[in-house]
């Protein structure tokens, strides 16, 4: 006698297409990030992402309007999402300022710099001048929340006195200099970097070592 299959469970199946939906967004923005970090901006196309996604491009089209409101949700996932922890994790930091400081660069690290994510910082830097809406997004969302979490963390050392008094309108861009240049070194410098062994986590630690010494009150 013949076996017969049992029949599908459509309950199950419809679980499992809606947990795929659900997953889509998360699949287009790590496609679209690796896309974008690894062409650029102008270069990557959007049937590209739909690709790597393993999704047509009218599927994309239903979570992304366009190009650029994809761009702004990678933007939005990988950098800008991150500075509602970290401001919560400093409202309540019990530690020294000195203590605090080295915690935000290193916790920069960890979660965007050694990460592809600190790749969209080389991607404004070469094609912003001929994107600035592009530029405009990253400044509002990006820049303008990381200086002003820097200077808040500047004015609680000077405040509780373990640092001098400063300028912290200028004194971030030292913080935010260190960001860009290991963003740059990760992304441009370091495959074609044989001839030193910069070890960007040790370089990390010793510049904001000394940042924090020179800041230091007497």
């Amino acid at each position: 006698m013949l076996s017969q299959s049992a029949p599908p469970n459509l309950d199950e199946t419809a679980h499992k297409r809606e947990r795929r939906k659900e997953a889509r967004p998360v699949e287009l923005l790590d496609a679209a990030l690796s896309l974008f970090v690894e062409k650029g901006y102008a270069a990557t196309k959007v049937e590209e992402v739909a690709a790597m996604a393993g999704v047509s491009k009218g599927t994309l089209f239903l979570y992304f309007a366009t190009k650029q409101d994809l761009f702004k949700a990678v933007i939005r996932s990988n950098l800008a999402d991150h500075f509602p922890a970290w401001n919560q994790e400093f409202d309540s930091f019990q530690g020294s300022t000195s203590e605090m400081l080295a915690y935000a660069m290193q916790s920069w690290w960890d979660r965007i710099g050694n990460t592809r994510a600190s790749g969209m910082t080389k991607l404004v830097a070469s094609e912003g001048s001929n994107f600035p809406e592009v530029v405009e997004f990253y400044e509002n969302e990006v820049m303008r929340p990381g200086r002003a979490l820097f200077k808040a963390i500047l004015q609680r050392g000077i405040d509780r006195g373990e640092f001098r008094p400063m300028d912290t309108d200028t004194a971030v861009y030292s913080l935010v200099s260190t960001i860009f240049f290991l963003s740059m070194w990760r992304h441009s410098l370091s495959p074609c970097d044989s001839a030193t062994t910069l070890n960007p986590q040790a370089f990390l630690q010793s510049h904001v070592h000394a940042l924090i010494h020179g800041w230091q009150a007497a």
